[in-house]
């Protein structure tokens, strides 16, 4: 899946450079064109002869070449490559890029570029964990940039911790993962829901549940990853996309079902992924209220719409609707009369079973069981993986 594509190789000046040497020959020998562009610190740990050598182009690191005072252009370098990979990715870069600081040929191209771009950070472990290059990583990944985890491990510095960029063999593969999978959902539109819902009492009180919307959010990232169009529907959260979605917040379940049917009938497919409230207050107060009172208030509920199943009620042919249950007992029976009864083309069953899955957690166990009867258990892993093996299925299904 390299051959033919254009890699533009950003270098930064740490020492980890030396091992964007090995990655630029992983690129080239798997048939990648690859341009490098260094800072100007970067040729202190590295020379642009060796890359040169490895990439069969000239190193570019500022904006002119001397002497013939010809122009280097960030605009074209952008509009020609396929991917950007910056490896290592210093904190002084990083801080550059999240910031728009364009004072080099690297953070200039960065800014121009209009293909994806994968970050691999490397610096000392207490760098990495400051308050400044956490900030600046999240407003990266806020832009949809791809943060290439840096290792843990023992540093220059000798200290050991997290701060190591990631091994070539690694980054290559996620390189290679993302123009393998990029274009399986291209064309389509999908919309995701994600989240919980609150459902007011008074202005300063809610019925809600613990759902953090990362499994949604991860879903959206993922649909998104492989050229779909995405429309995230999401409840009150804390997380943000890391890829390039539109999303529709909403508070509470009449709100969610209100922008689901706006969206549906122009998507190809929707993952119903949201903690939806099931009842919501009926007598809601204009005001606090007090605990003061004589008396203790009541609060009267109503049931809220069941969104998937009203989705459910009205897709066509050519649409795919995905719902998500989380049961305490008598999983499987439950959840296969869900899928069922909403007219589900497949539902992905949480468990809670596994401690390290759920609610509010980084990880998560599934069981995805489709409407022809099958049934797919996959182990306990991290919510970006489990997205990965539901947007396999429904991709496959598309």
């Amino acid at each position: 899946m390299m051959k033919g594509k254009h890699i533009v190789l950003g270098i930064t000046g740490g020492i980890a450079a030396y091992k964007a040497a090995s990655l630029l020959r992983l690129f080239v020998k798997n048939g990648a064109e690859v341009q490098v562009v260094m800072t100007p610190s970067a040729r202190e740990f590295i020379t642009p002869v060796t890359l040169s050598a490895l990439s069969g182009k000239p190193v570019i690191s500022e904006f002119f070449t001397a002497n013939t005072g010809s122009w280097n252009s960030h605009v074209d370098i952008g509009l020609w490559a396929d991917a950007m990979v910056i490896a290592p990715a210093t904190a002084c870069t990083i801080g550059k890029m999240a910031n728009g600081i364009a004072d080099n040929m690297l953070v200039t191209t960065y800014l121009s570029a209009k293909a994806p771009v994968f970050i691999a950070p490397a610096m000392d472990l207490d760098m990495m964990a400051h308050p400044s290059t956490v900030a600046n990583i999240e407003k990266l990944k806020s832009y949809g940039n791809h943060i290439i985890e840096p290792a843990s491990g023992e540093l220059a510095s000798h200290l050991v911790g997290k701060g190591r960029m990631e091994e070539p063999e690694r980054i290559y593969e996620v390189i290679e993962r993302y123009f393998t999978t990029e274009q399986s959902l291209a064309g389509k539109r999908i919309m995701v829901t994600a989240g919980p819902t609150y459902e007011k009492i008074d202005p300063v009180r809610f019925i809600g549940n613990y759902s953090s919307g990362k499994m949604g959010y991860a879903i959206a990232d993922e649909c998104a990853r492989r050229g779909a169009e995405v429309v995230l529907v999401s409840g009150p959260v804390s997380v943000s996309p890391s890829m390039p979605v539109q999303v529709v917040k909403v508070e509470s379940g009449r709100q969610m079902l209100a922008a689901c049917e706006e969206w549906f009938d122009k998507c190809d497919a929707a993952v119903m992924c949201a903690a939806v409230a099931d009842y919501y207050v009926d007598n809601v107060s204009d005001v606090k209220i007090k605990r003061e009172h004589s008396e203790i208030p009541s609060i009267n509920l109503k049931k809220n719409p069941d969104i998937a199943a009203t989705l459910g009620s009205r897709k066509s042919a050519k649409q795919l609707l995905v719902g998500f249950a989380l049961e305490t007992d008598n999983e499987m029976e439950n959840a296969r009369e869900k899928l069922r009864r909403k007219n589900l083309d497949f539902i992905v069953l949480n468990s809670l079973r596994d401690a390290n899955s759920g609610f509010a957690t980084d990880n998560n166990t599934i069981t995805i069981i489709g409407s022809n009867g099958d049934c797919v258990k996959y182990g306990n892993k991290p919510k970006t993986e489990v997205a990965k093996d539901i947007v396999d299925y429904l991709s496959e299904l598309l």
